[in-house]
């Protein structure tokens, strides 16, 4: 189903757009296709139960939610020795054929209404480009929104045989009023023998709807590995995905999140193995209070020539009260038999026989509950190879329990 186009949104916003930001001429037909296909492409897929539509994004109103020309934020960048990280507006000059080869070839711009709306209407994001042979350990993009509605694109291109950590954190800024909408897409492209690991922290206070959508693809020998982590917002939309088109290439990607209140939660993370020799592994935990909601839906489509895959799943939902709610829906899509794969999930509340076992040893049970939570996502931590961003994440985890 398609949204309907937004008034304030036209050929004139577009063009305004592209020329204030001094953009060569393909990108302002890439985003001049993308204003077009607004008109025929629909909204993402959600998952639908039996009698339950569990996502309505046809609900939200982009008339109030998109002030194109007004987006405001305060984006650092700290970057690694031999790495180039920089706003696309600085990165034209020296990296432009870099730039028009791999824009929106990842991410396609018209798969669906909110990857067009945002091509169209981007005004902030970055280029990282790592050269060949380059380790870098230590790239930060801290981005802080300060307008009504704010969209972003973030494009990644490394070259053989380099490597790269990569770590974001979104937050909300400024004194606007009413609600918010940010938009977040992520592509990468690696070389051969690359690796990129790429951590998302976001934190947006609860007047903002927030979709992602972050896709790579790996080409031979290459891994991409995803930390995914979301807190804040009203309601979040995240689609998490990796091609695995090159032999022997694979990924992770690592899910954390924990709602309260009203919050809804639309989490995804799917993987194509396409190629042979290839390896995945789907980690989601999550923890839900009050009245807040999750969806989860996890996908591994493994292609009729993905010899000897190895592909694993598991996702796991906590619930603190019993007004919240969740659904998880893995899926394994098999065209191979020459495939080893599982997947899981539950949807549970915190052991009584455990908070009992810690309340009758004098532990009160307000602090016996959040040490039980605290040790739940202990498994997704453990996984997370980068100390800052497990730390932040432990840190927004505590304050939440505060």
């Amino acid at each position: 189903m398609s949204a309907q186009l937004p008034a304030s949104l036209s050929e004139e916003t577009v063009r305004e757009i592209s020329e204030g930001r001094d953009e060569p001429e393909w990108l302002l037909e890439t985003r001049l296709n993308a204003l077009e296909a607004l008109e025929t492409v629909d909204l993402p897929d959600v998952i639908q139960t039996p009698g339950r539509r569990w996502t309505n994004l046809e609900a939200l109103d982009f008339e109030d939610l998109v002030d194109p020309l007004n987006q405001s934020d305060e984006t650092e960048r700290v970057t690694d020795e031999g790495v180039h990280v920089l706003p696309f507006t600085e990165a034209f000059d020296e990296f432009g054929d870099v730039l028009e080869e791999n824009f929106g070839q990842t991410v396609a711009p018209e798969s669906n209404y909110l990857t067009a709306l945002s091509t169209a209407l981007f005004t902030t994001g970055t280029f990282i480009y790592v050269p060949e042979g380059v380790d870098a350990k230590d790239v930060k993009v801290r981005a802080e929104m300060n307008s009504k509605s704010l969209f972003s694109h973030t494009l990644v291109v490394t070259e053989d045989s380099s490597s790269v950590t990569i770590l974001e954190r979104i937050e909300s800024g400024g004194s606007t009023e009413g609600d918010r909408y940010f938009s977040n897409l992520v592509e990468i492209a690696t070389g051969e023998n690359s690796y990129v690991q790429y951590g998302s922290l976001q934190n947006l206070d609860d007047d903002t709807y927030h979709y992602t959508l972050k896709r790579g693809d790996a080409d031979v020998y290459g891994t991409i590995n995803w930390i995914e982590g979301n807190m804040g917002s009203r309601l979040t939309r995240s689609d998490v995905e990796t091609e695995l088109n090159g032999d022997s290439s694979e990924t992770q990607i690592v899910g954390a999140f924990f709602g309260h209140e009203d919050q809804h939660l639309d989490l995804n993370a799917r993987v194509w193995h396409q190629a042979e020799n290839t390896t995945a592994d789907l980690v989601t935990r999550g923890v839900l209070d009050d009245e807040a909601r999750s969806v989860y839906e996890g996908v591994q489509d493994v292609g009729r020539d993905a010899w000897n895959t190895s592909s694993y799943q598991r996702e796991n939902t906590l619930m603190l009260s019993d007004e919240s709610e969740a659904d998880a829906s893995p899926k394994l899509i098999i065209h191979n038999h020459d495939t080893e794969a599982s997947h899981s999930a539950t949807v549970g509340q915190v052991d009584k026989e455990d908070l009992f076992y810690m309340t009758s040893r004098s532990v009160p049970e307000r602090t016996a509950r959040n040490m039980l939570v605290e040790g739940f996502f202990v498994p997704v931590l453990d996984e997370i190879a980068v100390d800052e961003f497990r730390e932040d994440l432990e840190e927004l985890i505590s304050a939440r329990l505060r």
